[in-house]
């Protein structure tokens, strides 16, 4: 269920409140075709105001459901300009889950934002910052619809702060991580790498490293180190058989550009999650590690096609195509 995929992203203390102390990983979320945190399905996402309202009549719903959508139909009353009412649902959210809902606001406002009214979205992210200022969770998703705007610069100071007031070790990977990514678009690779590298650590499962390690050799193609030695070192003697695992074995030259397109189309997970986004992605950073502009070129602009505008390696791919 789309409810236990946001389950996983809640802090110990949020989760311990829906599930009598249960321990769920803040960074459960794997690397897919857009990286970010797990949202509502899009029936929730692009239900009408009058559906919500029914949906939300409902009083069996849990309350992280009902948070979820809670925080959907904020966003809808917010885009109607019914500021009072869209406060009124966050309020509630806050009720329901203390320690959580700046979470559901993160994994939600980021995704509606892409699909819609991005200024909407702000605002609600602002409001919830004047009840929790310096939260990590909302300056994320603050900084994840500024990189929609492209506005990396924007988006790497707030990430900063992001870093900065993290109070627990996912809080801190994950706003790591994203900084690499305002780091990577800027130009920035050194720091970038230096970025997805600290984000790797606390991560002790090869499918929770794979994301990071993909991203730090995308940054060292523009660096004085070597790429593929550095993934080498760190995950050459894995088994890279599992999605997206044939990503990185492509890198380290142990499969073929063919074999990785295969691999993109017919691997359960890989179609699940949109495997040819980050395969075109990476088969186009290997070219530009390699010197072959044209490659680089059509497998980055392949990329754009195949990923969705909300994103990180369609932001990438369009950064890249600026670089060529």
């Amino acid at each position: 269920m789309w409810s236990f995929a946001l389950l996983a992203t809640l802090s110990g203390g949020a989760v311990a409140q829906l599930q009598g102390g249960a321990t769920w990983d803040t960074d459960s979320k794997q690397f897919n075709s857009s990286g970010s945190l797990p949202s509502a399905p899009a029936s929730a996402r692009n239900a009408s105001l009058d559906a919500l309202n029914r949906i939300l009549s409902a009083s069996q719903l849990p309350a992280l459901d009902r948070s979820v959508y809670l925080s959907i139909r904020a966003y809808q009353l917010t885009r109607l300009n019914r500021e009072a009412d869209s406060q009124k649902d966050i309020t509630e959210m806050g009720k329901l889950l203390p320690n959580g809902w700046q979470i559901v606001l993160s994994s939600t406002q980021p995704d509606l934002a892409g699909a819609g009214d991005r200024a909407a979205a702000l605002r609600i992210l602002d409001y919830g910052l004047k009840k929790k200022p310096n939260d990590a969770w909302l300056l994320l998703a603050q900084a994840q619809i500024y990189m929609q705007l492209a506005d990396f610069s924007k988006a790497l100071g707030i990430l900063d702060g992001a870093v900065a007031s993290a109070s627990a070790p996912g809080e801190r990977r994950l706003a790591l991580y994203y900084r690499g990514h305002a780091n990577f678009n800027l130009g920035n690779f050194p720091q970038a790498a230096a970025d997805y590298e600290a984000s790797l650590e606390g991560r002790t499962t090869l499918k929770s490293r794979l994301g990071p390690e993909l991203w730090r050799y995308a940054a060292q193609v523009h660096t004085r180190q070597d790429a593929r030695a550095t993934l080498n070192r760190s995950i050459g003697n894995e088994n890279l058989y599992e999605w997206p695992g044939p990503i990185a074995k492509f890198l380290l030259g142990k499969l073929s550009a063919g074999e990785l397109e295969v691999a993109a189309e017919s691997d359960a997970e890989a179609k699940r999650t949109n495997g040819k986004c980050p395969a075109a992605f990476f088969a186009g950073m290997d070219a530009v590690r390699t010197g072959n502009k044209q490659r680089a070129r059509e497998q980055l602009q392949l990329a754009q096609a195949r990923c969705p505008t909300v994103s990180e390696l369609n932001w990438a791919a369009s950064s890249e195509l600026k670089r060529l």
